[in-house]
């Protein structure tokens, strides 16, 4: 497939780097010649120097015989036109970045698809999605769900009082004779493992599994920890990530949010239906207790300073708060989030990356998902007729070892694949596989 890439800024180059173990054909447009010269340091794809939005730049990058143009510059106006311009131009498919919540509620009767763009992602409009899935276990760092909760991955942190700290894999099979859950990742010192028998969990350890509704209460018990549910939220920034999480959450939970700005609370407060908008510095520990920091299950922060985010969410987490979310720009700051204290750090850029990078391979996969900080994606796959996948049980089919089958899901009931396990056609297959390995993992379902 030919790519052609309007931006070369975070969600840019996440993006292409995604893509370029694809082997696709990709090209980047961007008029910065600093962030083009990183990515071609970096990446083995084409760079433009120009402005997207410049017919004889689109040109230049053969955009009449692209497939996909996805226009991810930090203007929306720039991403809009750029769209417009390149499906008049002759490319198939326009992926286009937009802030403006209006452009996702009223899509249809704004009539999109005949200006050229096909698709729109808001990174803000992303960001308080995953935010409001985070919410949904205090316990868990991440949680993903597959086929109406009958499978979910799951992230816990290995800590001082866990009873699986330096035990290996092999060591606690045997507290798991229901076989209904699989360790699949461990983020460990910024580098992704796929476990095996002799690996061992250690201090610090960010520990991923697949687990049926029942291996995850198994999960939590085993590793010592306890669930709390989530009715109140205090939502720090007031930014457009504040104000679309606010209003996900203000119907569900007790639902605070505090910004700084005073003309901003006005316009929040006229917008928000159910959400208790403050006026006041987040950063002020006695504005937070005043406000009943130490009786709120869930702090959220989102202001645009990372470190603002960071240091808040830990003097939540120092008043008791059950579970903390930070917004970080830095995308090198996800990984710190097992070490310094906070539950889960998203980068809203990376989110959309990953968004669009689900897009674009929706054809061939039911879904895929990234796993925050895991160099990683969880696939999910339906078997079909005499697919490779079928001919042998599990441990004869030479699996690649950068990937694992975490869970099947068959006529509505969830199975833990061991080796012995072979599958059927119409089975939804859950794998986590390294990057570089999907193309081969396709294979096995094709």
């Amino acid at each position: 497939m030919k790519i052609i890439i309007a931006g070369a800024g975070d969600v840019g180059f996440h993006l292409a780097r995604l893509l370029a173990n694809e082997e696709h054909d990709l090209v980047i447009v961007d008029m910065d010649s600093e962030k083009l010269k990183y990515v071609a340091n970096h990446l083995d794809v084409a760079t433009i120097k120009g402005n997207s939005t410049s017919p004889s730049v689109l040109q230049d990058a053969n955009i009449s015989e692209a497939d996909l143009l996805i226009c991810a510059t930090s203007s929306e106006d720039t991403n809009l036109l750029t769209a417009i311009l390149g499906k008049r131009m002759g490319v198939k498919k326009t992926v286009t970045r937009i802030s403006n919540l209006e452009f996702l509620l009223n899509r249809q009767q704004l009539g999109l698809e005949e200006m050229g763009i096909d698709e729109v992602v808001s990174p803000e409009s992303l960001a308080a999605r995953e935010i409001s899935r985070l919410l949904k276990e205090s316990a868990i760092t991440d949680v993903y769900e597959f086929e109406k909760e009958q499978l979910s991955l799951i992230g816990i942190n290995i800590d001082a009082t866990d009873p699986l700290k330096n035990k290996t894999l092999r060591e606690t099979t045997h507290l798991n004779p229901d076989l209904d859950f699989l360790t699949v990742a461990i983020l460990r010192n910024n580098r992704t493992i796929i476990p095996r028998g002799d690996t061992k969990f250690e201090l610090g350890d960010h520990v991923y599994y697949i687990a049926q509704p029942s291996g995850v209460d198994k999960v939590l018990k085993l590793t010592g920890k306890k669930s709390a549910e989530i009715n109140s939220v205090m939502i720090l920034g007031g930014s457009r990530v504040g104000f679309h999480t606010a209003k996900r959450l203000e119907n569900k939970y007790k639902t605070k949010l505090i910004e700084l700005d005073k003309e901003k609370c006005f316009d929040l407060a006229d917008q928000l239906d159910h959400t208790l908008v403050i006026n006041g510095d987040g950063r002020d520990m006695e504005l937070l207790e005043e406000e009943g920091i130490s009786n709120t299950d869930a702090f959220i922060a989102v202001t645009g300073n990372s470190e603002t985010n960071i240091i808040s969410c830990l003097m939540a987490k120092n008043k008791g708060v059950k579970k903390t979310i930070a917004l970080v720009e830095n995308i090198d700051y996800i990984h710190l989030s097992q070490n310094i204290g906070v539950d889960t750090m998203i980068n809203k850029k990376l989110i959309a990356a990953n968004f669009t990078f689900r897009y674009i391979r929706k054809g061939s996969v039911l879904s895929i998902t990234s796993v925050h900080g895991v160099d990683a994606e969880i696939l999910e796959f339906r078997v079909k007729e005499n697919s490779k996948i079928t001919k042998k049980p599990l441990k004869k089919l030479h699996f690649p070892y950068s990937a694992i089958v975490g869970g099947v899901i068959r006529n509505d009931k969830a199975y833990t694949p061991m080796g012995d396990f072979v599958f059927e056609p119409n089975d939804r297959v859950v794998v986590l596989s390294r990057m570089e390995c999907i193309r081969k993992i396709e294979e096995f379902f094709k």
